[in-house]
């Protein structure tokens, strides 16, 4: 995950979002699609469980120092 970025991949999945609400694609175009949304929302997951745990210790830390 060096290289991701949670901006870009919000709004990639909003985009990925607003293709699925038009429903003019085909069954198997909508299934890749989703398929990659489900991708980009775990990522997505995961980056902002990261970031809670970081912030997390860095309070806790921040408490112990006082």
């Amino acid at each position: 995950m060096e290289n991701f970025n949670f901006e870009k991949a919000v709004e990639k999945l909003e985009k990925t979002v607003e293709k699925l609400e038009k429903g003019d694609l085909s069954l198997d175009e909508m299934m890749k699609i989703y398929e990659e949304g489900v991708s980009l929302s775990s990522q997505c997951s995961k980056a902002l469980d990261e970031a809670e745990f970081k912030i997390t210790e860095l309070s806790a830390k921040g408490n112990t120092d006082e």
